[in-house]
């Protein structure tokens, strides 16, 4: 094929939302402003977690750190209930310092904008993903109908996921734990919130696990078959996976992460064996064409 033909055939496929050609130049331009109005949001909203950040700090970032926090309340009903007394949490015995002149300062922006982040996920990726759909075909623009939708609400069922469950029980265990009582436990700032973000943020990537298996799926790289093939394997890997993220001994903290996760495995092979069927479904109807 010619080269100016290639050329010519790339441009015929950049078009916009109203049928318009669009040339490689005016794709980027408007890659650009998908990319400012991303930013953009994300920049309001940090703006205004700035403003109101002392709030933000005392009632969310520093409450999995104090005992009376809703996980914490929750475990000791459960403790109550099962009659595993060391379940209940009833304190947490450490302390929170700042050692650098401006660590405050730094974990207060870089809080901020981590804040910003999650807020304008949805809107963030609506945005990328008015970009990508004129690029679609017809068929696949019909199987990803929902997108923004249910990455969106994946992404904030594992944020919260890794806020009230993952990140209280490791902070449980790791301001609990000590090898010495002379070694009091005094924890940087930096560290604490480290871990806050770090376990939140995991948790929220880890649940686009369906939205991952469509897509591998969808480019034929993954099918039911071979993650039923290796459903034990992966429960192996989501068990550990779940021991690092609560460390504690007692088999319930395991469980608590392991079993969501366990699910979104088994609703990722659910998803690709749609997948696979509509792709059947669509190769009979060439045939018969």
């Amino acid at each position: 094929m010619p080269l100016d033909q290639s050329f010519e055939e790339e441009e015929e496929e950049l078009i916009d939302d109203s049928g318009k050609e669009m040339t490689f130049l005016e794709h980027l331009e408007e890659l650009r402003w998908h990319i400012i109005r991303a930013v953009a949001s994300i920049l309001v909203f940090a703006i205004t977690a700035f403003i109101f950040i002392r709030d933000i700090f005392e009632h969310v970032i520093l409450a999995p750190a104090r005992p009376d926090f809703w996980t914490y309340r929750q475990m000791c009903k459960l403790a109550d209930f099962t009659g595993y007394a060391d379940l209940c949490v009833k304190k947490l015995d450490f302390e929170l310092q700042a050692l650098g002149v401006a660590d405050q300062f730094t974990m207060s922006l870089t809080s901020s904008v981590i804040i910003g982040l999650c807020f304008a996920f949805p809107y963030t990726f609506w945005e990328i993903w008015r970009f990508i759909k004129p690029g679609l075909r017809s068929t696949e623009k019909k199987a990803a109908r929902g997108a923004v939708f249910f990455v969106s609400m994946l992404f904030l069922m594992g944020l919260f996921f890794g806020y009230y469950i993952a990140s209280p029980l490791a902070i449980n265990f790791l301001a609990n734990y000590t090898v010495s009582d002379q070694i009091k436990n005094q924890f940087d700032i930096t560290s604490y919130i480290s871990i806050l973000i770090t376990l939140s943020l995991g948790c929220a990537l880890m649940f686009q696990m369906p939205i991952v298996a469509f897509v591998l799926s969808k480019v034929g790289v993954l099918t039911p078959a071979f993650m039923r093939e290796y459903r034990k394997h992966a429960w192996i890997v989501i068990l550990v996976v779940a021991g690092i993220i609560t460390p504690s001994p007692d088999i319930y903290s395991q469980i608590l992460v392991a079993f969501p996760l366990a699910m979104l495995y088994e609703v990722s092979i659910l998803v690709s064996g749609s997948v696979q069927r509509q792709r059947l479904k669509e190769e009979r109807e060439l045939l018969n064409d």
